[in-house]
């Protein structure tokens, strides 16, 4: 499976996370992206999980889903997954 990005880097300060992707630094305000995690407890926005794929994150506590590429705002061609 080919990956979507390569996101080797998340750190959430506030409302802000910081994350590196394919070796660019990006900064992104939360609460212009989700209500929920504007909502959310810094504990709660602190536990998240990101794809194996480099898709996107996913915060267990609040049920939230946000892609990579809505974050840093670019768009993938799909299917990622090459087919024979």
């Amino acid at each position: 499976m080919e990956k979507a990005h390569d996101v080797t880097n998340v750190l959430i300060a506030g409302t802000t996370i910081r994350l590196r992707v394919d070796g660019k630094d990006y900064e992104v305000d939360l609460t212009k992206q989700s209500e929920r995690l504007t909502r959310a407890t810094p504990r709660q926005r602190s536990h998240f999980e990101v794809s194996p794929t480099g898709y996107g994150i996913h915060w267990p506590d609040v049920d939230e889903d946000l892609s990579i590429d809505g974050l840093i705002g670019v768009k993938h061609s799909y299917p990622l997954v090459e087919t024979k």
